[in-house]
Protein backbone atom coordinates (compact mmCIF):
# COMPACT_ATOMS: atom_id res chain seq x y z
CA UNK A 1 0.00 0.00 0.00
CA UNK A 2 1.64 3.52 -0.81
CA UNK A 3 1.99 5.63 1.76
CA UNK A 4 0.93 9.33 2.26
CA UNK A 5 2.87 11.96 0.28
CA UNK A 6 4.55 14.17 2.29
CA UNK A 7 4.42 16.47 -0.34
CA UNK A 8 2.36 20.28 -0.13
CA UNK A 9 -1.33 19.70 -1.45
CA UNK A 10 -0.06 22.45 -3.86
CA UNK A 11 2.02 20.11 -5.72
CA UNK A 12 -1.23 18.05 -6.55
CA UNK A 13 -3.76 18.60 -9.56
CA UNK A 14 -7.45 20.33 -9.15
CA UNK A 15 -9.43 18.89 -5.84
CA UNK A 16 -12.44 17.85 -8.47
CA UNK A 17 -10.99 14.33 -8.73
CA UNK A 18 -12.67 11.84 -6.57
CA UNK A 19 -10.29 9.08 -6.81
CA UNK A 20 -6.58 9.22 -6.58
CA UNK A 21 -5.29 7.66 -9.87
CA UNK A 22 -2.37 6.21 -8.05
CA UNK A 23 -3.99 6.06 -4.75
CA UNK A 24 -1.03 8.14 -2.64
CA UNK A 25 -3.43 10.28 -0.55
CA UNK A 26 -6.90 11.51 -0.03
CA UNK A 27 -8.53 13.43 -2.25
CA UNK A 28 -10.51 17.02 -1.06
CA UNK A 29 -14.36 17.28 -1.91
CA UNK A 30 -15.72 17.21 -5.52
CA UNK A 31 -16.48 20.42 -7.06
CA UNK A 32 -19.68 20.17 -8.60
CA UNK A 33 -19.31 22.16 -11.88
CA UNK A 34 -21.16 25.45 -12.69
CA UNK A 35 -23.20 27.13 -10.43
CA UNK A 36 -21.08 30.34 -8.80
CA UNK A 37 -18.42 29.23 -11.39
CA UNK A 38 -20.67 30.21 -14.47
CA UNK A 39 -21.05 33.83 -12.58
CA UNK A 40 -17.35 33.96 -12.57
CA UNK A 41 -17.71 32.91 -16.22
CA UNK A 42 -19.66 36.07 -16.74
CA UNK A 43 -17.60 38.58 -14.79
CA UNK A 44 -14.80 37.48 -16.65
CA UNK A 45 -16.36 37.58 -20.05
CA UNK A 46 -17.19 41.82 -19.07
CA UNK A 47 -13.77 42.08 -17.80
CA UNK A 48 -12.03 40.59 -21.56
CA UNK A 49 -14.27 42.71 -23.11
CA UNK A 50 -13.79 45.93 -21.89
CA UNK A 51 -9.61 45.08 -21.79
CA UNK A 52 -9.12 43.15 -24.63
CA UNK A 53 -11.82 44.55 -26.82
CA UNK A 54 -10.55 47.74 -25.94
CA UNK A 55 -7.58 47.14 -27.22
CA UNK A 56 -8.38 45.60 -29.91
CA UNK A 57 -10.03 48.88 -31.12
CA UNK A 58 -6.15 50.37 -31.04
CA UNK A 59 -6.61 49.14 -34.80
CA UNK A 60 -9.30 51.63 -35.45
CA UNK A 61 -6.79 54.61 -33.38
CA UNK A 62 -3.96 53.22 -35.47
CA UNK A 63 -5.81 53.83 -38.74
CA UNK A 64 -6.85 57.09 -37.78
CA UNK A 65 -3.48 58.00 -36.79
CA UNK A 66 -1.68 57.09 -39.41
CA UNK A 67 -4.17 58.75 -42.42
CA UNK A 68 -4.27 62.39 -40.47
CA UNK A 69 -0.98 62.03 -38.46
CA UNK A 70 -2.49 63.43 -35.19
CA UNK A 71 0.80 63.69 -33.02
CA UNK A 72 2.85 64.19 -35.62
CA UNK A 73 5.15 61.17 -35.52
CA UNK A 74 6.63 58.68 -37.83
CA UNK A 75 4.32 55.47 -38.13
CA UNK A 76 6.50 52.93 -36.41
CA UNK A 77 5.70 55.54 -33.37
CA UNK A 78 2.26 54.63 -33.11
CA UNK A 79 2.68 51.12 -33.60
CA UNK A 80 4.70 50.91 -30.64
CA UNK A 81 1.94 52.67 -28.63
CA UNK A 82 0.05 49.58 -29.65
CA UNK A 83 2.63 47.08 -29.06
CA UNK A 84 3.86 48.44 -25.77
CA UNK A 85 0.18 48.19 -24.23
CA UNK A 86 0.37 44.38 -24.49
CA UNK A 87 3.91 43.79 -23.62
CA UNK A 88 3.71 46.05 -20.62
CA UNK A 89 0.27 43.96 -20.04
CA UNK A 90 2.02 40.68 -19.77
CA UNK A 91 5.65 42.14 -18.25
CA UNK A 92 3.23 42.86 -14.82
CA UNK A 93 2.39 39.24 -14.41
CA UNK A 94 4.75 39.13 -11.52
CA UNK A 95 3.35 41.98 -9.80
CA UNK A 96 -0.34 40.34 -10.52
CA UNK A 97 0.88 37.42 -9.54
CA UNK A 98 2.23 38.45 -6.22
CA UNK A 99 -0.58 40.61 -5.62
CA UNK A 100 -2.95 37.64 -6.18
CA UNK A 101 -1.29 35.64 -3.62
CA UNK A 102 -1.41 38.37 -1.15
CA UNK A 103 -4.17 37.77 1.34
CA UNK A 104 -4.69 41.47 1.97
CA UNK A 105 -5.32 41.85 -1.70
CA UNK A 106 -6.20 38.69 -3.51
CA UNK A 107 -7.95 38.53 -6.75
CA UNK A 108 -10.87 41.09 -6.54
CA UNK A 109 -8.72 44.01 -5.38
CA UNK A 110 -6.23 42.97 -7.85
CA UNK A 111 -8.32 43.80 -10.57
CA UNK A 112 -9.88 46.57 -9.56
CA UNK A 113 -6.57 48.08 -8.95
CA UNK A 114 -5.78 47.01 -12.60
CA UNK A 115 -9.00 48.67 -13.53
CA UNK A 116 -8.24 52.77 -11.89
CA UNK A 117 -4.82 52.38 -13.93
CA UNK A 118 -7.34 51.77 -17.60
CA UNK A 119 -9.20 54.72 -16.37
CA UNK A 120 -6.46 56.93 -15.73
CA UNK A 121 -5.01 56.31 -18.89
CA UNK A 122 -8.38 56.85 -21.10
CA UNK A 123 -8.56 60.20 -19.27
CA UNK A 124 -4.65 60.86 -19.51
CA UNK A 125 -4.94 59.98 -23.29
CA UNK A 126 -8.30 62.29 -24.13
CA UNK A 127 -5.67 65.03 -22.94
CA UNK A 128 -2.35 64.33 -24.95
CA UNK A 129 -1.09 66.80 -27.25
CA UNK A 130 2.28 65.00 -28.33
CA UNK A 131 3.70 61.04 -28.42
CA UNK A 132 5.50 60.69 -25.69
CA UNK A 133 1.88 61.37 -23.76
CA UNK A 134 0.48 58.91 -25.93
CA UNK A 135 3.34 56.23 -25.04
CA UNK A 136 2.70 56.50 -20.80
CA UNK A 137 -1.41 56.94 -21.41
CA UNK A 138 -2.39 54.47 -23.95
CA UNK A 139 0.42 52.52 -23.83
CA UNK A 140 1.87 52.50 -20.47
CA UNK A 141 -0.60 52.96 -17.96
CA UNK A 142 -3.51 51.18 -19.87
CA UNK A 143 -1.10 48.39 -20.17
CA UNK A 144 -0.58 48.06 -17.10
CA UNK A 145 -4.28 48.55 -15.75
CA UNK A 146 -4.94 45.53 -18.30
CA UNK A 147 -2.01 43.25 -17.17
CA UNK A 148 -3.41 43.30 -13.76
CA UNK A 149 -6.69 42.45 -14.88
CA UNK A 150 -6.05 40.06 -17.69
CA UNK A 151 -3.35 37.63 -15.71
CA UNK A 152 -5.24 37.51 -12.36
CA UNK A 153 -8.63 36.34 -14.26
CA UNK A 154 -6.73 33.85 -16.61
CA UNK A 155 -6.18 31.42 -14.19
CA UNK A 156 -9.67 31.12 -12.06
CA UNK A 157 -11.58 29.85 -15.07
CA UNK A 158 -9.89 26.18 -14.94
CA UNK A 159 -10.37 26.45 -11.18
CA UNK A 160 -14.36 26.36 -11.41
CA UNK A 161 -14.20 23.39 -14.36
CA UNK A 162 -12.53 20.27 -15.52
CA UNK A 163 -15.03 18.41 -17.73
CA UNK A 164 -15.93 21.59 -19.86
CA UNK A 165 -12.86 23.11 -19.12
CA UNK A 166 -12.00 24.84 -22.42
CA UNK A 167 -15.75 25.77 -23.14
CA UNK A 168 -15.62 27.79 -20.08
CA UNK A 169 -12.22 28.93 -20.84
CA UNK A 170 -13.77 29.88 -24.31
CA UNK A 171 -16.80 31.72 -23.13
CA UNK A 172 -14.66 34.17 -21.00
CA UNK A 173 -12.08 34.67 -23.50
CA UNK A 174 -14.82 35.14 -26.20
CA UNK A 175 -15.52 38.76 -24.08
CA UNK A 176 -12.43 39.96 -25.89
CA UNK A 177 -13.77 39.53 -29.33
CA UNK A 178 -17.28 41.28 -28.55
CA UNK A 179 -15.94 43.56 -26.61
CA UNK A 180 -13.91 44.47 -29.80
CA UNK A 181 -17.06 44.31 -31.69
CA UNK A 182 -18.43 46.85 -29.79
CA UNK A 183 -15.48 49.15 -29.66
CA UNK A 184 -14.09 48.79 -33.32
CA UNK A 185 -17.74 50.15 -34.42
CA UNK A 186 -18.06 52.52 -31.74
CA UNK A 187 -14.91 54.35 -31.33
CA UNK A 188 -15.37 55.15 -35.39
CA UNK A 189 -18.20 56.44 -34.77
CA UNK A 190 -17.08 58.59 -31.91
CA UNK A 191 -14.29 59.69 -33.09
CA UNK A 192 -16.56 60.99 -36.00
CA UNK A 193 -18.74 62.71 -34.27
CA UNK A 194 -17.35 64.27 -30.92
CA UNK A 195 -13.53 63.71 -31.69
CA UNK A 196 -10.57 62.28 -30.15
CA UNK A 197 -10.38 63.18 -26.69
CA UNK A 198 -14.50 62.87 -26.03
CA UNK A 199 -14.10 59.57 -27.45
CA UNK A 200 -11.28 58.55 -24.68
CA UNK A 201 -13.46 60.16 -21.82
CA UNK A 202 -16.59 58.30 -22.51
CA UNK A 203 -14.17 54.64 -22.78
CA UNK A 204 -12.96 55.83 -19.89
CA UNK A 205 -16.45 55.87 -18.17
CA UNK A 206 -17.82 52.38 -19.33
CA UNK A 207 -14.41 50.64 -18.73
CA UNK A 208 -15.02 52.04 -15.26
CA UNK A 209 -17.88 51.27 -14.93
CA UNK A 210 -18.00 47.89 -16.20
CA UNK A 211 -14.76 46.27 -15.05
CA UNK A 212 -15.73 47.64 -11.57
CA UNK A 213 -19.12 45.11 -11.56
CA UNK A 214 -17.23 42.72 -13.13
CA UNK A 215 -14.10 42.78 -10.33
CA UNK A 216 -17.20 42.49 -7.76
CA UNK A 217 -18.25 39.19 -9.67
CA UNK A 218 -15.12 36.87 -9.71
CA UNK A 219 -13.91 34.84 -7.09
CA UNK A 220 -10.86 32.60 -7.04
CA UNK A 221 -10.58 29.19 -5.15
CA UNK A 222 -6.82 29.43 -4.93
CA UNK A 223 -7.00 27.96 -1.29
CA UNK A 224 -9.38 25.21 -1.94
CA UNK A 225 -6.74 23.76 -4.69
CA UNK A 226 -3.91 24.80 -3.30
CA UNK A 227 -2.34 27.09 -5.86
CA UNK A 228 1.29 28.22 -6.42
CA UNK A 229 1.46 31.70 -6.37
CA UNK A 230 5.40 31.95 -7.14
CA UNK A 231 6.21 34.93 -9.40
CA UNK A 232 9.40 33.47 -10.83
CA UNK A 233 9.50 29.60 -11.52
CA UNK A 234 12.58 29.47 -13.51
CA UNK A 235 12.64 25.13 -12.79
CA UNK A 236 9.56 25.44 -15.42
CA UNK A 237 12.17 26.45 -17.95
CA UNK A 238 13.34 22.72 -17.38
CA UNK A 239 10.97 20.91 -18.98
CA UNK A 240 11.09 20.11 -22.59
CA UNK A 241 7.31 20.42 -23.22
CA UNK A 242 7.30 23.84 -21.58
CA UNK A 243 9.92 24.96 -24.06
CA UNK A 244 7.94 23.94 -27.08
CA UNK A 245 4.53 25.47 -25.57
CA UNK A 246 6.61 28.63 -25.05
CA UNK A 247 7.60 28.21 -28.96
CA UNK A 248 3.86 27.81 -29.79
CA UNK A 249 3.03 30.87 -28.08
CA UNK A 250 6.13 33.20 -29.27
CA UNK A 251 5.25 32.82 -32.90
CA UNK A 252 1.41 32.90 -32.54
CA UNK A 253 1.40 36.21 -30.50
CA UNK A 254 3.73 38.25 -33.05
CA UNK A 255 1.46 36.72 -35.63
CA UNK A 256 -1.43 37.38 -33.84
CA UNK A 257 -0.86 41.09 -32.97
CA UNK A 258 0.41 41.83 -36.59
CA UNK A 259 -2.88 40.88 -38.25
CA UNK A 260 -5.50 42.21 -35.97
CA UNK A 261 -3.57 45.44 -35.74
CA UNK A 262 -2.70 45.74 -39.58
CA UNK A 263 -6.42 44.73 -41.04
CA UNK A 264 -7.76 47.68 -40.73
CA UNK A 265 -5.29 49.61 -42.17
CA UNK A 266 -4.60 47.17 -44.95
CA UNK A 267 -8.41 47.35 -45.72
CA UNK A 268 -8.03 50.90 -46.63
CA UNK A 269 -4.85 50.36 -48.66
CA UNK A 270 -6.64 48.71 -50.96
CA UNK A 271 -9.61 51.06 -51.55
CA UNK A 272 -11.82 50.80 -48.66
CA UNK A 273 -13.07 53.91 -46.31
CA UNK A 274 -12.32 54.20 -43.20
CA UNK A 275 -16.00 53.29 -42.24
CA UNK A 276 -15.76 50.12 -44.41
CA UNK A 277 -12.49 49.57 -42.71
CA UNK A 278 -13.68 49.30 -39.17
CA UNK A 279 -16.01 47.40 -40.02
CA UNK A 280 -13.73 44.69 -41.68
CA UNK A 281 -11.90 45.01 -37.54
CA UNK A 282 -15.57 44.71 -36.04
CA UNK A 283 -16.20 41.43 -38.22
CA UNK A 284 -12.92 40.61 -37.04
CA UNK A 285 -13.42 40.53 -33.27
CA UNK A 286 -16.98 39.05 -33.75
CA UNK A 287 -15.63 36.00 -35.32
CA UNK A 288 -13.43 35.81 -32.57
CA UNK A 289 -16.22 36.58 -30.08
CA UNK A 290 -18.18 33.37 -31.69
CA UNK A 291 -15.22 31.50 -32.50
CA UNK A 292 -13.81 30.62 -29.04
CA UNK A 293 -16.91 29.52 -27.63
CA UNK A 294 -16.37 26.72 -30.54
CA UNK A 295 -12.88 25.83 -30.35
CA UNK A 296 -13.92 25.52 -26.58
CA UNK A 297 -16.56 22.47 -27.37
CA UNK A 298 -14.26 21.07 -29.72
CA UNK A 299 -11.33 21.05 -27.10
CA UNK A 300 -13.02 19.18 -24.81
CA UNK A 301 -14.47 16.73 -27.37
CA UNK A 302 -11.51 16.45 -29.34
CA UNK A 303 -8.79 17.01 -27.53
CA UNK A 304 -6.98 20.78 -26.32
CA UNK A 305 -3.75 20.65 -27.92
CA UNK A 306 -5.38 19.40 -31.00
CA UNK A 307 -7.57 21.76 -31.30
CA UNK A 308 -4.73 24.84 -30.77
CA UNK A 309 -2.75 22.59 -33.41
CA UNK A 310 -5.14 22.52 -36.15
CA UNK A 311 -6.66 25.94 -35.41
CA UNK A 312 -3.08 27.61 -34.92
CA UNK A 313 -2.32 26.00 -38.84
CA UNK A 314 -5.94 26.89 -40.61
CA UNK A 315 -5.19 30.68 -39.69
CA UNK A 316 -1.17 30.24 -41.30
CA UNK A 317 -3.02 28.60 -44.34
CA UNK A 318 -5.70 31.44 -44.77
CA UNK A 319 -2.89 34.63 -43.93
CA UNK A 320 -0.87 32.92 -46.81
CA UNK A 321 -3.54 32.16 -49.58
CA UNK A 322 -6.99 33.81 -48.90
CA UNK A 323 -5.27 37.29 -47.48
CA UNK A 324 -2.60 37.73 -50.31
CA UNK A 325 -4.68 36.37 -53.13
CA UNK A 326 -8.27 36.75 -51.97
CA UNK A 327 -8.72 39.90 -49.71
CA UNK A 328 -8.92 42.74 -52.32
CA UNK A 329 -12.14 43.88 -52.18
CA UNK A 330 -15.20 44.77 -48.99
CA UNK A 331 -16.76 41.48 -49.64
CA UNK A 332 -13.70 39.49 -49.69
CA UNK A 333 -12.34 41.12 -46.57
CA UNK A 334 -15.30 40.65 -44.37
CA UNK A 335 -14.91 37.09 -45.30
CA UNK A 336 -11.51 36.80 -44.30
CA UNK A 337 -11.79 38.84 -41.28
CA UNK A 338 -14.62 36.13 -40.52
CA UNK A 339 -12.71 33.17 -40.99
CA UNK A 340 -8.80 34.67 -39.89
CA UNK A 341 -10.56 35.96 -36.62
CA UNK A 342 -12.21 32.75 -35.45
CA UNK A 343 -9.05 31.26 -35.48
CA UNK A 344 -6.46 33.87 -34.75
CA UNK A 345 -6.36 33.87 -30.98
CA UNK A 346 -6.60 30.45 -30.39
CA UNK A 347 -3.81 30.92 -27.88
CA UNK A 348 -6.27 32.78 -25.72
CA UNK A 349 -8.96 30.16 -26.04
CA UNK A 350 -6.97 27.51 -25.33
CA UNK A 351 -3.85 29.03 -23.63
CA UNK A 352 -4.84 27.94 -19.59
CA UNK A 353 -6.29 24.82 -20.72
CA UNK A 354 -3.23 23.22 -22.86
CA UNK A 355 -0.87 24.65 -20.03
CA UNK A 356 -2.82 22.65 -17.12
CA UNK A 357 -2.47 19.76 -19.44
CA UNK A 358 1.94 20.49 -19.58
CA UNK A 359 2.50 21.26 -15.61
CA UNK A 360 -0.49 20.58 -13.88
CA UNK A 361 -3.68 22.57 -12.11
CA UNK A 362 -2.03 23.81 -8.67
CA UNK A 363 1.03 25.23 -10.91
CA UNK A 364 -1.00 26.90 -13.25
CA UNK A 365 -0.73 30.23 -11.82
CA UNK A 366 3.51 30.60 -12.45
CA UNK A 367 3.44 28.87 -15.66
CA UNK A 368 1.36 31.39 -16.84
CA UNK A 369 2.97 34.28 -15.05
CA UNK A 370 6.58 32.92 -16.54
CA UNK A 371 4.64 32.37 -20.44
CA UNK A 372 3.59 36.14 -20.18
CA UNK A 373 7.02 36.99 -19.33
CA UNK A 374 8.19 35.30 -22.24
CA UNK A 375 5.81 37.40 -24.68
CA UNK A 376 6.58 40.57 -23.64
CA UNK A 377 9.27 41.62 -26.18
CA UNK A 378 7.73 39.84 -29.32
CA UNK A 379 4.33 41.71 -28.37
CA UNK A 380 6.15 44.79 -28.12
CA UNK A 381 7.80 44.58 -31.14
CA UNK A 382 5.40 43.00 -33.09
CA UNK A 383 3.24 45.61 -35.03
CA UNK A 384 7.21 47.43 -35.22
CA UNK A 385 8.05 44.77 -37.66
CA UNK A 386 4.66 44.37 -39.51
CA UNK A 387 4.36 48.05 -40.33
CA UNK A 388 8.62 48.30 -40.87
CA UNK A 389 7.56 45.60 -43.71
CA UNK A 390 4.69 47.72 -45.32
CA UNK A 391 5.28 49.60 -48.69
CA UNK A 392 3.15 52.04 -50.17
CA UNK A 393 1.54 51.35 -53.02
CA UNK A 394 -0.27 48.18 -54.58
CA UNK A 395 1.02 44.81 -52.88
CA UNK A 396 2.27 46.99 -50.26
CA UNK A 397 1.17 44.15 -47.34
CA UNK A 398 2.75 41.42 -49.33
CA UNK A 399 5.78 40.92 -47.35
CA UNK A 400 3.61 41.64 -44.05
CA UNK A 401 1.52 38.96 -45.23
CA UNK A 402 4.15 36.29 -45.99
CA UNK A 403 5.45 36.80 -41.99
CA UNK A 404 2.23 36.78 -40.85
CA UNK A 405 1.21 33.38 -42.45
CA UNK A 406 4.94 31.93 -41.76
CA UNK A 407 4.96 32.27 -38.51
CA UNK A 408 1.78 30.68 -37.48
CA UNK A 409 2.74 27.84 -39.56
CA UNK A 410 5.85 28.12 -37.37
CA UNK A 411 3.84 28.20 -34.29
CA UNK A 412 1.54 24.91 -35.85
CA UNK A 413 4.46 22.97 -36.26
CA UNK A 414 5.97 23.77 -31.90
CA UNK A 415 2.10 22.72 -31.43
CA UNK A 416 2.10 19.67 -33.21
CA UNK A 417 5.78 18.29 -31.61
CA UNK A 418 4.01 19.24 -27.81
CA UNK A 419 0.83 16.93 -28.98
CA UNK A 420 3.33 14.16 -29.44
CA UNK A 421 4.92 14.85 -26.16
CA UNK A 422 1.96 14.28 -24.49
CA UNK A 423 0.80 11.25 -26.74
CA UNK A 424 4.51 9.43 -26.00
CA UNK A 425 3.95 10.50 -22.33
CA UNK A 426 0.23 8.90 -21.97
CA UNK A 427 1.95 5.85 -23.41
CA UNK A 428 4.69 5.70 -20.63
CA UNK A 429 2.51 4.43 -17.88
CA UNK A 430 -0.97 1.70 -18.33
CA UNK A 431 -3.67 3.80 -16.69
CA UNK A 432 -7.66 2.83 -17.15
CA UNK A 433 -10.01 4.99 -18.80
CA UNK A 434 -11.17 7.09 -16.42
CA UNK A 435 -7.51 7.72 -15.17
CA UNK A 436 -6.50 8.61 -18.49
CA UNK A 437 -9.41 11.12 -18.81
CA UNK A 438 -7.54 12.88 -15.41
CA UNK A 439 -4.44 12.44 -16.98
CA UNK A 440 -5.26 14.37 -20.17
CA UNK A 441 -6.89 17.29 -18.52
CA UNK A 442 -4.20 17.85 -15.96
CA UNK A 443 -0.70 17.17 -16.20
CA UNK A 444 0.05 16.81 -12.33
CA UNK A 445 -2.27 13.95 -12.03
CA UNK A 446 -0.09 11.90 -14.56
CA UNK A 447 3.25 13.41 -12.66
CA UNK A 448 2.41 11.55 -9.48
CA UNK A 449 1.32 8.58 -11.59
CA UNK A 450 5.01 8.32 -13.11
CA UNK A 451 6.53 8.83 -9.90
CA UNK A 452 5.13 5.92 -8.73
CA UNK A 453 6.47 4.13 -11.18
CA UNK A 454 9.81 5.83 -11.82
CA UNK A 455 11.50 3.01 -13.73
CA UNK A 456 9.17 2.85 -16.62
CA UNK A 457 10.99 5.53 -18.68
CA UNK A 458 14.05 4.15 -18.28
CA UNK A 459 13.33 0.79 -19.38
CA UNK A 460 13.34 1.82 -22.97
CA UNK A 461 16.00 1.98 -24.92
CA UNK A 462 16.79 5.69 -25.92
CA UNK A 463 16.14 5.12 -29.74
CA UNK A 464 12.92 3.29 -28.65
CA UNK A 465 11.47 6.51 -26.74
CA UNK A 466 12.19 8.38 -29.90
CA UNK A 467 10.81 6.31 -31.76
CA UNK A 468 7.53 6.25 -29.60
CA UNK A 469 7.90 10.26 -29.47
CA UNK A 470 7.80 10.20 -33.46
CA UNK A 471 4.39 8.15 -33.77
CA UNK A 472 2.95 10.86 -31.20
CA UNK A 473 3.21 12.97 -34.32
CA UNK A 474 0.70 11.06 -36.65
CA UNK A 475 -0.97 9.27 -33.75
CA UNK A 476 -4.91 9.52 -33.74
CA UNK A 477 -5.02 10.65 -30.19
CA UNK A 478 -7.11 12.74 -28.07
CA UNK A 479 -5.16 15.29 -26.44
Amino acid sequence: MAQPNKEPENERGDESFNENPVGSNPQPQELKEGGYGWVVIFGIFLLNAHTWGLNSSFAVFLAYYLRNGTFGSSQLGYAFVGGLSISIALLASPLATTLAGWKRCGTRWTIFIGVIFETIAFVGSSFATELWHLVLSQGVSFGFGMGLCFVVSAAVPPQWFVKRRSLANSIAASGSGFGGLCYSLATNAMITNIGLPWAFRIIAIICFVVNGLASYLIRDRNEAIGSVHVAFNWSLFKRRPFLLFQGWMVLSIIGYVILIYSIVDYSQSVGLSASQASLVGAMFSLAQGLGRPVIGLSSDAVGRINIASICTLFCGLLCMFFWIFGAKSFAACIVFALLSGSVAGVIWATVAPVCAEIVGLALLPSALTMTWLVLVLPSTFAEVIGLSLRRSGPGGYLDVQLLTGSLYIGAFIFGWLLRAWKVWELKQIRLDKEQRELAIRDDGVLMSALEHQPHTNDALPRTQRWTLFLKGIWAIERV
